[in-house]
């Protein structure tokens, strides 16, 4: 079994949050953000090898977080894509060959299950292309125009919020962000680049509560949601998307 390789970027402001520190350096029940997800990601695949990007000049951070023993900081650059980059540029820079299995994972996401980590994983691990984390759909999708007002309601059926991790070849990642760049094409995500490569990476159903913080309102939301999954109140469990 290929021992997978970790990207998380973690050099972002978090400006949409208004606080006083980064997202990432925000506590939830006593941790901080980047805490929780280290430690989701380490009960995953605690053998893995850790790229953490982080801001060059970033005085928060505190390495008694990062659980794992093999784990290098790389610096972040002014997007999330950049900092992605530069992370596949270190492990490049470690003799990894194109085969090399990255995830890429948010570091905004502390509420990760294992159990959907594990089935990424397996999923990925013998996909020529790779796949991500991703929830179908619920809510009724509406199209807004350039006054505010609905454009038309779209179809869900077929549509899928897309999540973190995202794990593709080192190879086709690296190819991917490459053509992006060259083409002016913008990257939302490791999923959208790879894309337009013309691939089509694996939907792999995760649960719900793999929430991004990105609002004030998700912080209290993350903490309900890590207290659920430690009482076992959370149901778990999703076939694999096929």
């Amino acid at each position: 079994m290929p021992t997978p390789w970790l990207v998380v970027p973690a050099a972002g402001c978090g400006r949409r949050m208004g606080a006083d520190r980064p997202k990432q350096y925000l506590t939830l029940g006593g941790q901080t953000i980047l805490a929780h997800t280290l430690s989701r990601l380490h009960a995953a695949f605690p053998e893995a090898r850790l790229c953490l990007c982080l801001d060059a000049e970033d005085d928060h951070f505190d390495s008694v977080w990062v659980p794992f023993s093999d784990w290098r900081r790389v610096d972040g650059g002014a997007e999330r894509v950049d900092s992605v980059v530069n992370a596949l540029e270190a492990i490049v820079a470690e003799g990894a060959d194109d085969q090399a299995l990255v995830l890429v994972h948010d570091v905004a996401r502390p509420c990760v299950d294992v159990s959907d980590l594990a089935r990424l994983f397996a999923v990925v691990r013998d996909d020529p292309v790779g796949g991500l984390l991703a929830a179908p759909v619920a809510d009724t999708m509406k199209r807004g125009d350039d006054a505010g007002r609905v454009a038309r309601t779209e179809e869900r059926a077929g549509l899928w919020h897309a999540l973190t991790p995202q794990g593709f070849r080192l190879g086709v990642l690296r190819r991917a962000l490459a053509r992006a760049h060259a083409d002016g094409v913008a990257v939302t995500d490791e999923a959208s680049a790879v894309e337009a490569l013309g691939l089509a990476p694996r939907l792999v159903h995760g649960r719900r509560d793999n929430l991004k913080i990105t609002h004030p309102e998700d912080l209290a939301l993350a903490g309900q949601i890590l207290a659920a999954q430690a009482s076992g109140a959370v149901p778990t469990g999703h076939e694999e998307c096929r």
